[in-house]
């Protein structure tokens, strides 16, 4: 008697568990590569209210310490933006100079927030989920430079997100924490933070300053080993 099915169907199982994985693995590499912040929010750059912030000009150019603007990161847990208050105080008429036409034109913006008594309204680039906090003074006091979260601040002319922010690359920072810390009068100077302490071995870097005794004291800055630490 004819078998009622060809033998070649007895392949079909297999074929269908090599089908069914192989789809599996793809989904799980693709949703590996793709749905993570480093894939999403590295180099998230909003449009900035007027002609924005030129950081590569301010930060770069005229060395402006991070503090000027961000007054309070060593003492509150949040990093603060300036005031037009600040903003003013530099750029109000007449004090960039007589051949200033185009600079004073991009910052009218400023002029006009001031004028009318109102806030000017930048974008967050760096945003933790409301579920998790970073406390900017217990990492600031701990030598953490702001070089290791928001990258070379100081060359861009907009500002882009440079690290994913995520759980996994907190994490990799606590467990290793001295690949990031500097000396804590360092923590802002963003050029000698590039030139002078990334990419120099353990030695060199004790020799520009952070002894073994420093660095020590900058570990017992860390949060303690529980989750309320970070996430509320």
């Amino acid at each position: 008697m004819k078998p009622f099915f060809p033998k070649w169907m007895n392949s079909i199982p297999t074929l269908l568990f090599i089908v069914v994985h192989s789809i599996a693995i793809l989904a799980i590499g693709l949703i590996w590569y793709y749905a993570t912040p480093k894939f999403w929010e590295v180099g998230y750059m909003p449009t900035q209210p007027g002609s924005g912030f030129n950081h590569q000009i301010h930060a770069g150019k005229l060395g402006m310490d991070c503090r000027y603007c961000h007054t309070n990161v060593e003492e509150s847990w949040h990093a603060n933006v300036p005031t037009v208050k600040t903003c003013i105080g530099c750029h109000e008429e007449g004090k960039l100079g007589p051949n200033a036409s185009a600079t004073d034109e991009k910052v009218q913006f400023i002029r006009d927030a001031y004028a009318a008594d109102k806030p000017i309204e930048w974008r967050n680039i760096h945003v933790v989920p409301d579920y998790a906090t970073f406390p900017h003074n217990a990492h600031v006091n701990a030598g953490v430079s702001c070089f290791s979260c928001h990258g070379a601040i100081n060359n861009m002319p907009v500002v882009a997100q440079a690290e994913s922010l995520s759980m996994g690359w907190c994490l990799d920072c606590h467990r290793n924490p001295e690949e990031n810390l500097v000396p804590r009068d360092k923590v802002t100077d963003l050029h000698w933070v590039q030139t002078e302490w990334f990419g120099k071995t353990a030695s060199e870097r004790v020799h520009q300053g952070m002894t073994p005794e420093a660095l020590r004291e900058a570990l017992k800055q860390n949060p303690p080993d529980n989750c309320s630490a970070c996430h509320f």
